[in-house]
Order: structure tokens, then sequence, then C-alpha cells
């Protein structure tokens, strides 16, 4: 592979010299593209001979493990690699694709292999965590009444009324769930919910 090196030995004579004008029996080379190594001496009779032996040179792959990609706790990603013909996660697969679900930010390293030479990269999977939804207390009213909810934790909020303003006023006539989603400025959500429970009206009869 480029950059790795090779050791090169000649037997069966003496006086050995090499095309790169080394004249030991063995040679360390390192070709950065295919080379072809000669070498001259004397065979047992001690008669002139010459052989050659070529180094193929493999390029290294490029690897390349993807964007680095944002996403909510107990949330998923895919990962995936390109690069190579073989592949090899930090977490001990070996499919170009993998699907993660870290519970904290984690980086994944893959290493690529083509032609026996390998290549690594690295991906950060950042992990947010969901903002802490809170609906507010449950309260009680009275049948006719109305009572204002507000919701608190995050930058945007879905009543289940369908409003989105973090305060509602409402006014139920039977005892009623609420419920919000509260959503951070990264995109994480959370749910809570609040009971409104409505007191029936009391009917006073005179004799």
């Amino acid at each position: 592979c480029e950059g790795d090196s090779t050791i090169l030995t000649a037997s069966g004579g003496s006086d050995f010299s090499w095309n790169t004008g080394e004249t030991t029996a063995s040679i360390t080379v390192s070709p950065t593209v295919t080379t072809t190594y000669t070498v001259s001496g004397l065979d047992q009779m001690g008669n002139p001979a010459t052989d050659s032996v070529t180094v193929f040179v493999n390029p290294n792959p490029t690897a390349e493990a993807g964007s680095n990609v944002a996403i909510c706790a107990g949330d998923s990603t895919v990962l995936t690699a390109s690069g190579g013909d073989t592949y090899a996660w930090s977490n001990g697969e070996i499919t170009q694709s993998i699907t993660v679900s870290p519970t904290s930010t984690t980086t994944y390293t893959v290493t690529v292999t083509q032609n026996g030479c390998t290549d690594s990269d690295t991906v950060l999977v950042l992990v947010n965590q969901p903002p802490n939804a809170d609906a507010g207390p449950d309260v009680t009213i009275n049948n006719g009444d109305n009572t204002t909810l507000t919701a608190t934790g995050g930058g945007t909020y879905l009543w289940s009324t369908g409003e989105t303003t973090a305060s509602i006023t409402v006014s139920p006539t039977v005892t009623t769930t609420y419920s919000v989603i509260v959503t951070s400025a990264v995109g994480c959500d959370a749910t809570d919910d609040v009971v409104v429970t409505v007191n029936s009206t009391n009917t006073v009869i005179a004799n």
C-alpha cells in the first residue's frame, strides 16, 4: 500500500548490486508507484547474473464516514460510509451503513479496506436532550368558570386545543386533560399533561 515499505532479498549468488545503488543481499524499499527493482551479481559458478522483482503499489482508499449529525435523546440515525470494499465500525459492525442510538454524544470511527489497503474516518453524533416540559399543576374550577394554563420548558408550544402560545385560557364543562408538546430550540420535544377538574353546579332548593 502507499506509504508502506517492503524488504527485497536476493539469493543464489554473491557480490549483489541493486539498481538502487545498494550492495547488500537485502534492501528495504518504499516506492510510491509500482516499481521494478533489478539485482546483479555472480552466480554460484562465478558467472554474471541478473534478476528483477516488481513491487506493485496499491493506492490507499479514502474513507468517508459521512457528515456529523445531531439527534434528540431516544432517537436513532443511520451512518453510511464510503470509499472501500469492506467496512469495520468502532462499535463492531461491519456493514457499510449502520443504525445507532447513542444516549450521549458519541464519535464513531470506520476503517475502510480496498485491495488490502486501509484508511479511517470519524463521524460525530451529537445527542441533544429533550426539554423539561411542564404543563403546570392540575387545577379545579366550578362549572362555568375558566382558568389559564401556562406551560414552560421550551421554545415553542403546541396544546391539544391547537393553540401555540405558552398560556391558554380554557373553560371546560367536564373534567378534561390538556396536553402540551414543548419543543426546544434544537428541535427536541417532550409532552406533559394537566388535568382541569370541573365541579358540577350545586342546586339550592328552598322549602
